[in-house]
C-alpha cells in the first residue's frame, strides 16, 4: 500500500467493516487492473545496497523523481518516503530494505499496464543513472546478507522489524531481501469475489512457478527455485497462507472480516506517530481492549491500514491482490496481469479454471503450495504435475484475453503479453532453473552477472 489511508471516523459496528469491503463491488464495465512491482536498487559500481541518506542515496532518488514527475511527496518525520500522483494515477513507495515499488494506476487493459511500466522505467533511469543506481529484477537479493541492507526511515518498519522474529524465522528476509510483482483485480459482487478468490488461491502456485526466480542467497544456490515463496511459509502464519476456510460454505465478506479481526496488529497510526500494538488483535482494539490505547476505538483508517498488514497468497481489499509471484525482469512483469486477467476477467475461462481446481482438498492445495518453492513445475497435485496445470491455465488465459478483445494501436490483443510465459512453458523450465544453469555454466559459479542480465 503506497500510503496510509486517512479517515478518522470511529467505527461503531462490525457491519461497517463488512460495508467497507462491499463498497469495492463494481459493474464489470468498470473493472480495472493494477500492477505493483518491487525492484532492488544497487550501486552500479560494486553492486552494493543503496543507503537512504547521502547525495547518491534513495532519498535523493525520490527527490529527483518528485521534481521530474511533479507528484506529491509522502513525508514522514521530515524524510521523503514515497510519491503519489494526485490525479489518481500511480504511487511510488519504499519497502523496508529500499526496494523501490511502483503501485500502478488502475487501468483498463494490459497494454496500458505495459505503457505505464515503460514510462516508469524510463523516468526512474533518468534520475537513477546519474546517481550511480541500478535496479535488479529478481525475487530476492542474490548476494547480500541481511546485515548488509540499510533500513528505510519508516515508523511501521521499525515496529515490524522488532515483531517479526517472534513469529517466524524468515520475516526479516521477507522485509529486507525480497521483491514481488502483484496484480490487483476487481469483483462485481460478493459471489464473484468468492469465486475469483477461490480460483486464484488454488492456482497461486502456478504463478509462483511461472515467475520463480529467487534461487540464490548470499551468492550461492539456496536449494529452492522461489526462495521468496519459501520465506512466506515461515514469516508469520497468523497472517499469511492459503486461507483454507475461504473454500468452506458461508464464505463472503463477513467471513474475511472475522479472519482479519483476529489477525494480530502491528501498529496504530496517530498523526505522524506509529504506536506499537504488535501482537494484539484488531478485535481487542474494536472492543476497547488494546493495552496501548486503553478505551480508544479504531477508525476506518486503522481498519484499512490493518488490512494492508495481512499477507495471504491472495489478499482481499476493495479488490483482490494476487501475491504469489517473484519480482522479475521488466519484460515479464505485464505477463502476470495478462495471466490473471485472462483467467478471472472472462466468465468462460473463470468457469473452466474453477472446474480445474474445485475437486482439490484443502490438504492438497496446501501440499502443492508447500512444494512449489522447491520443485516448481515438478510439484504434484493428485496425479498431475504442476507443469500440466500451468500449461492448461495458459491456454485458458489466452482464450480469456482473446474474448476480452482489448486491441492496441497495432491491432494486437492482450495475448501478446503472455509471450514470456509461453516461452517458459515451451522450455519446460522455470526462470530459476534457467538461471541456475547459467550459474553452473557461463557465469562460472558467480551471481555477479545477474546485475547486468537481470537489471531493469
Amino acid at each position: 500500500m503506497a500510503r496510509d489511508q486517512i479517515d478518522m471516523t470511529p467505527l461503531q459496528s462490525r457491519d461497517e467493516l463488512v460495508a467497507w469491503f462491499e463498497a469495492g463491488c463494481k459493474d464489470p464495465s468498470e473493472f480495472r487492473m493494477g500492477t505493483e512491482h518491487e525492484k532492488t536498487p544497487f550501486t552500479l559500481e560494486g553492486h552494493r545496497p543503496v543507503p537512504y541518506e547521502g547525495a547518491r542515496g534513495i532519498g535523493a532518488l525520490l527527490e529527483g523523481m518528485k521534481l521530474l514527475l511533479g507528484w506529491e511527496p509522502i513525508m514522514e518525520k521530515g524524510n521523503i518516503i514515497g510519491l503519489y500522483d494526485v490525479t489518481g494515477g500511480g504511487a511510488i513507495s519504499l519497502e523496508p530494505g529500499g526496494q523501490f515499488e511502483l503501485s500502478g494506476a488502475p487501468v483498463e487493459n494490459v497494454h496500458q499496464t505495459q505503457s505505464e511500466l515503460m514510462a516508469h522505467l524510463a523516468q526512474v533511469r533518468e534520475i537513477a543513472t546519474p546517481l550511480g543506481i541500478g535496479f535488479l529484477g529478481l525475487g530476492m537479493t542474490p548476494s547480500w546478507s541481511r546485515a548488509d541492507i540499510p533500513v528505510m526511515p519508516k515508523g511501521r518498519y521499525k515496529i515490524m522489524t522488532n515483531y517479526m522474529p517472534k513469529v517466524g524465522q524468515y520475516g526479516l528476509d521477507m522485509m529486507y531481501r525480497t521483491c514481488t510483482v502483484q496484480t490487483n483485480l476487481d469483483f462485481s459482487s460478493e459471489a464473484d469475489m468468492v469465486k475469483k478468490l477461490r480460483v486464484s488461491l488454488a492456482l497461486q502456485p502456478v504463478a509462483t512457478a511461472l515467475f520463480a526466480n529467487s534461487p540464490f542467497t548470499e551468492g550461492k544456490p539456496n536449494g529452492f527455485l522461489s526462495f521468496r515463496s519459501e520465506i512466506w511459509r515461515d514469516t508469520d502464519n497468523a497472517r499469511a497462507g492459503m486461507m483454507p476456510w475461504a473454500f468452506e460454505g458461508g464464505m463472503g465478506f463477513e467471513r474475511y472480516v472475522d479472519y482479519a479481526l483476529d489477525v494480530p496488529m502491528y501498529f496504530v497510526k496517530r498523526g505522524e506517530d506509529y504506536i506499537d500494538v504488535s501482537g494484539s488483535s484488531f478485535r481487542a482494539f474494536f472492543d476497547g481492549r488494546n493495552n496501548n490505547l486503553p478505551g480508544e476505538r479504531p477508525t476506518l483508517s486503522d481498519w484499512a491500514n490493518h488490512l494492508s498488514t495481512i499477507f495471504p497468497e491472495v489478499r482481499l481489499k476493495r479488490y483482490l491482490e494476487m501475491r504469489g509471484s517473484d519480482g522479475g525482469p521488466w519484460g515479464r512483469l505485464p505477463a502476470l496481469s495478462a495471466f490473471w486477467a485472462g483467467l478471472l476477467y472472462d466468465d468462460v475461462s473463470l468457469d473452466a479454471a474453477w472446474d480445474l481446481v474445485k475437486h482439490w482438498t484443502a490438504h492438497e492445495r496446501q501440499a502443492l503450495r508447500d512444494d512449489v518453492p522447491r520443485f516448481g513445475f515438478k510439484a504434484r497435485i493428485k496425479d498431475h504435475y504442476l507443469f500440466e496445470i500451468a500449461k492448461e491455465c495458459l491456454v485458458l488465459a489466452h482464450a480469456g484475453l482473446r474474448r476480452r478483445g482489448q486491441i492496441d494501436q497495432l491491432g494486437r490483443d492482450e495475448t501478446r503479453h503472455l509471450e514470456p510465459l509461453d516461452r517458459i512453458i515451451d522450455s519446460g523450465r522455470t526462470p530459476a532453473e534457467e538461471m541456475l544453469e547459467k550459474f553452473n555454466g557461463v557465469w562460472n559459479g558467480s551471481v555477479e552477472p545477474a546485475y547486468a542480465e537481470y537489471a531493469f
